[in-house]
């Protein structure tokens, strides 16, 4: 009994936390593309990217951790890694590493890192618009320390807190993200009903600062030399998200299994979204999957994203490897090329 109302409690915290924080987020429409460090938006992981983002309710294992850390506590091994790569836009990778380790009182914990690798850009000036020659290249990186645990055999919560990065050139700006999210399997009583619920990249303002942002000049009306003058950047806003989504799992035959997948997300910088998403398993050993992206009140020409696919692999390799996971994913975007998405995961 005494365990019973204490995981109530916990669930109820953390319900109250992310419904809390969930109403606080503003409508963000009006305020497209002027959120800090967007690079916490770019999605991780071959198999959720393939659903269309929408698996946050049965999202397990190191993928989880951008969709939905509570998912962390829900991996088959006591031990995972996870590289995945993807050519994103405008000639960007996105390259992300992650490792967990679950412990029987403790629970599951996992480090991870994303980077992107944005490439030389040319130095420019006012008195050199076409250049000076030298070249500067951006270090943009995100680590991340994820803990999840179960509260009951239905019940898992995680959190996460993120450690954000961005050096461009003589100037640089860091901070905190934090977020939350959890998972109820079996919703109802319903068997292969879940249900997931997440926010995320909660955390202070980001400001640049550096010297690249000294000016040379003088004040009007003093008697004072030329000298450097520090231009003070202003602050902008994390991306926050608010998530919550539905899963169904089926057995179609002996052979097969069907995950069908549902999510809405509130944004408090840009369009809102509802996405979907659909998985066919054969026999646990190749999966199938397609996924839709949709923002509702946005026009044909002011969303990028859409449809989704992809496939992936699971098998073994003897001894201690028995659970190796291939997974490929092609994101279609207007205006630019598709994304490719390969990750590749190991259990031990």
């Amino acid at each position: 009994m005494k365990r019973m109302t204490r995981n109530a409690m916990w669930m109820l915290a953390a319900l109250s936390l992310i419904c809390g924080a969930g109403e606080a987020a503003a409508s963000g429409r009006d305020r497209a593309g002027t959120a800090a460090a967007p690079e916490l938006l770019i999605p991780v992981g071959a198999r959720d990217m393939a659903l269309g983002g929408a698996s946050i309710a049965n999202t397990s294992g190191l993928e989880s951790l951008h969709w939905n850390p509570a998912g962390l506590a829900r991996a088959n091994n006591s031990a995972n890694v996870m590289f995945s790569t993807m050519d994103y836009m405008a000639g960007i990778n996105v390259n992300y590493l992650a490792v967990s380790g679950r412990f029987q009182r403790l629970g599951s914990v996992a480090v991870s890192l994303k980077t992107l690798a944005i490439g030389d850009i040319p130095i420019t000036t006012e008195s050199k618009p076409d250049g000076t020659g030298g070249t500067f290249t951006p270090t943009f990186f995100t680590l991340g320390l994820t803990y999840a645990r179960p509260l009951t055999d239905r019940i898992t919560l995680g959190t996460t807190l993120n450690y954000v990065s961005n050096t461009m050139d003589r100037v640089d700006a860091s901070t905190v993200a934090f977020s939350a999210g959890l998972q109820y399997a079996n919703l109802a009583n319903i068997q292969g009903l879940d249900f997931g619920v997440a926010l995320k990249n909660i955390g202070p303002r980001m400001q640049f600062s550096g010297a690249g942002l000294l000016n040379r000049g003088t004040l009007q009306d003093l008697r004072r030399p030329t000298a450097f003058y520090n231009i003070q950047a202003s602050t902008a806003d994390l991306p926050s998200l608010f998530e919550v989504g539905l899963g169904y799992r089926y057995e179609v035959t002996q052979q097969g299994k069907l995950n069908l997948n549902t999510m809405f997300q509130h944004h408090n910088y840009d369009f809102d979204q509802y996405k979907v998403g659909a998985e066919y398993v054969h026999r646990g050993v190749l999966a199938l999957r397609g996924g839709f992206d949709y923002a509702a009140s946005a026009d044909d020409d002011e969303y990028l994203y859409g449809t989704s696919f992809g496939v992936g692999l699971k098998f073994g390799l003897g001894g201690a490897l028995q659970d190796v996971r291939v997974d490929y994913a092609y994101t279609t975007v207007d205006h630019f090329d598709g994304l490719n998405t390969l990750t590749l995961q190991v259990g031990f």
